[in-house]
């Protein structure tokens, strides 16, 4: 008759766990013997709580221990300390803090100076071809600003350039060579009188976008401006220089300006 196999199932193989778990047990009976049998030397023991106190501020002095107002009070001193450091954060004891705020002037100060010059030289420019009373130059810390009036360059409700207008942005345009390679935007403003019943312009945010590149498009075709740092937008009504309850502030808001950066703000 032939014997039966074995069932693989029975076999245990986790044996060697039993005599693992009594070596471990030898092991601490002879660390716990060692511990029994030694001392601790008081004055090292002392030296080291010192040691990490100095260290870490952990411990206080010569204490052994550690109080909750102990804890409170290291962790509130180490934020004071750790908040003046983000405060003096790049600052020395000769002022490198003052040499920031000097460098931050002396920047306003070249800003400032270069657009008064641009300004000096686009009113000189201006002057001798007759324009000065129908472009105003004003100057600002970033750009220089030609503001040109509404009803020099457009009819009422319109966007096409009149014939006066393409005279005096002709001039205008050899104007903006001289500072192609700085940003120059173009920005067409309204007053606050709604549009009726206008199939294109439908509100005064669309027809001063409108205008707006209709300047564009004339000083870029026409005048051979170089488009790549030029900009338009409209404006609408949301930038008025003067009151709109009058008839003369509203021709004031109606408007066309357009800003050469120095080049300091033209990046």
């Amino acid at each position: 008759m032939a014997r039966k196999k074995g069932d693989d199932s029975s076999v245990k193989t986790d044996g060697w766990m039993n005599t693992f778990s009594d070596l471990m047990n030898l092991l601490l009976c002879f660390f716990v013997m060692l511990f029994a049998m030694s001392t601790v030397d008081a004055d090292k023991w002392q030296q080291l709580v010192a040691s990490f106190s100095s260290s870490y501020s952990v411990l206080e002095g010569n204490g052994q221990g550690i109080s909750d107002d102990m804890l409170i009070a290291s962790g509130v001193g180490q934020l004071n300390e750790l908040s003046e450091y983000y405060e003096n954060a790049g600052l020395n004891e000769e002022g490198e803090g003052n040499e920031v705020d000097d460098a931050l002037i002396k920047l306003e100060e070249a800003q400032i100076n270069e657009s008064e010059q641009m300004g000096d030289i686009i009113s000189q420019m201006l002057e001798n071809r007759g324009m000065g009373s129908e472009v105003e130059v004003q100057v600002t810390q970033h750009y220089v600003c030609l503001n040109m009036k509404g009803a020099l360059l457009f009819e009422s409700a319109s966007a096409t350039l009149t014939d006066d207008a393409r005279r005096v942005l002709t001039e205008v345009g050899n104007i903006l060579k001289l500072y192609e390679d700085n940003l120059i935007e173009i920005e067409g403003h309204t007053d606050n009188v709604p549009m009726l019943n206008d199939p294109i312009f439908t509100n005064n945010n669309v027809l001063s976008a409108y205008r707006a590149m209709a300047v564009f498009d004339y000083i870029v075709n026409d005048c051979g401006v170089s488009p790549a740092n030029l900009k338009c937008a409209g404006r609408g009504e949301y930038s008025p220089i003067a009151s709109n309850d009058t008839a003369e502030g509203r021709a004031q808001n109606r408007r066309v300006e357009i800003k050469i950066y120095n080049s300091y703000s033209s990046y």
